[in-house]
């Protein structure tokens, strides 16, 4: 056995680490506190998330009621309402390129956005909003430019009927923006409402191949028709080629129509160019909620009798009360003016269709009752002429919507009004246009009228001045022959 004695006051030297470990060293402490602060910054990050009124993603603002999309100058080029609920976003938390959500207002859901680049220049969003409780409808509004749609075709449930006991009503579209769809779909349509090129259906055998799948969602969803928005030129790119060459390119909107002519029963087109005989409902453009000759209330009887006299006789005037988005009445929040809607109804009355996108049951019971007055009226009066002019139409050419100038053509008086029009020859409507109006001067032409009151009008032509109209009552006379 061997013994090592060390005297008392005896002091071991320490070792230096050696000159190949310290690197190693250095290197796990800085990964040490970049991995630190990699986990301070997430809970920051997480923690502001959670505190913010918006989230930011690329160029997208998320908000608790929706969310709005700006270009590389920051201007607003899209805007997406939240109609079923307000997001809860202290649930959200963002992982990669997805920005997820797990609660709104009303409870649990399951809701992302998913940014996507499918080319450089090119930036995408995908949006789910999934509720996670059975029954609530799931309703958002998106707005770009001039246009205003609905929902999408990727919902569980519809709350929009798509058919109503004793008649046929046209159901929601489908749009093209459908991400499931973005495939099929990309072979004959090129987005562009963000990216502000110009995009075009491609009009030989690519109609054809969509008429074929509107058939397909007819038969087998029940679908009774289709709206077939947009087709004017103003669609078309600058510097424009097609399969075969337009000489004009009006004729493109000619082939756009012509899309309608399979679904021609119930199909309603807003575009016309040497296109009379396709016999389906041509919608004048968008009206705004106002009472003038500016697109507003007075300027829909002379456009309904011009497009009339031009050959398309039957004629959707657009949506009662106008186009409220935007809403362009003094006063008004988030629906027309209550005279202004109840006059426009009761014009429509009159006219070959009645547009209902504004309820009546968003004003009161008085408007609710009205609008019932001249449903009825329009069923049991109108619509039995109109029939019967429709039968006409192929064999004389002659407008169901006429003139007052149509019956008394050297009457230079009738030539000047503008307020008035004929259905056929035998029954003219005088609606009163003004504001806080109830009364209005009514021109009467040569021959014998009986007044809706039942008044009997023999000394004509004349004026009746003032003659008086309730807010519930729409002056109409019928020929006594």
């Amino acid at each position: 056995t061997m013994y090592t004695f060390l005297p008392e006051n005896f002091t071991p030297v320490k070792q230096k680490p050696s000159k190949e470990l310290r690197p190693m060293l250095g290197a796990i402490l800085l990964g040490l506190i970049l991995f630190i602060a990699a986990v301070v910054a997430w809970c920051y990050y997480t923690v502001s998330l959670r505190k913010a009124e918006r989230l930011k993603t690329e160029l997208m603002d998320l908000r608790a009621d929706g969310f709005v999309i700006r270009n590389q100058h920051g201007e607003v080029v899209f805007r997406l309402a939240f109609r079923s609920g307000s997001l809860d976003l202290e649930s959200c938390s963002k992982e990669g390129e997805i920005l997820s959500c797990t609660r709104s207002g009303q409870g649990p859901l399951n809701f992302f956005i998913q940014t996507v680049k499918p080319k450089d220049t090119v930036m995408c969003y995908r949006v789910r909003w999934e509720e996670l409780a059975a029954g609530p409808a799931v309703e958002h509004t998106m707005f770009w430019e001039d246009a205003h749609w609905y929902g999408g075709s990727e919902m569980s449930t519809q709350h929009w009927p798509i058919r109503l006991a004793g008649y046929q009503e046209p159901v929601p579209y489908v749009t093209s923006d459908v991400y499931s769809f973005r495939d099929s779909f990309g072979g004959i349509l090129e987005r562009y409402w963000l990216s502000s090129k110009a995009a075009a259906i491609k009009i030989n055998d690519a109609r054809d191949w969509f008429q074929s799948h509107l058939r397909q969602l007819r038969h087998k969803y029940g679908i009774s028709s289709f709206k077939f928005d947009a087709g004017e030129t103003s669609y078309l790119p600058k510097q424009f080629s097609t399969f075969r060459p337009l000489s004009d390119p009006s004729i493109w909107s000619r082939r756009y129509t012509e899309m309608a002519i399979p679904f021609y029963e119930l199909a309603e087109v807003r575009v016309g160019y040497q296109s009379q005989n396709i016999s389906c409902f041509f919608r004048i453009i968008d009206r705004d909620s106002v009472w003038g000759y500016e697109l507003g209330l007075k300027s829909l009887i002379p456009t309904v009798l011009t497009i009339s006299m031009l050959g398309y006789p039957f004629v959707l005037p657009d949506m009662i009360g106008g186009n409220f988005l935007p809403n362009k009445t003094d006063g008004a929040v988030e629906v027309p003016d209550r005279e202004l809607y109840i006059r426009w109804l009761e014009l429509s009355a009159f006219m070959p269709s009645m547009q209902f996108a504004i309820p009546p049951w968003l004003y009161d019971k008085e408007v609710v009752e009205i609008a019932q007055k001249f449903t009825e009226l329009h069923e049991s009066l109108v619509a039995p002429l109109l029939l019967e002019l429709a039968g006409e139409v192929t064999d004389t050419g002659d407008p169901i919507i006429r003139p007052i100038w149509w019956i008394s053509p050297r009457d230079e008086a009738a030539h000047r009004i503008d307020s008035q029009f004929l259905i056929g020859d035998t029954l003219m409507v005088a609606p009163v246009l003004e504001m806080g109006k109830q009364e209005r001067d009514v021109y009467l032409p040569a021959g014998k009228w009986r007044s809706y009151k039942g008044e009997l009008f023999e000394k004509t032509p004349v004026l009746l001045t003032d003659y008086p109209v309730d807010l519930d009552e729409v002056a109409y006379f019928l020929w006594v022959s």
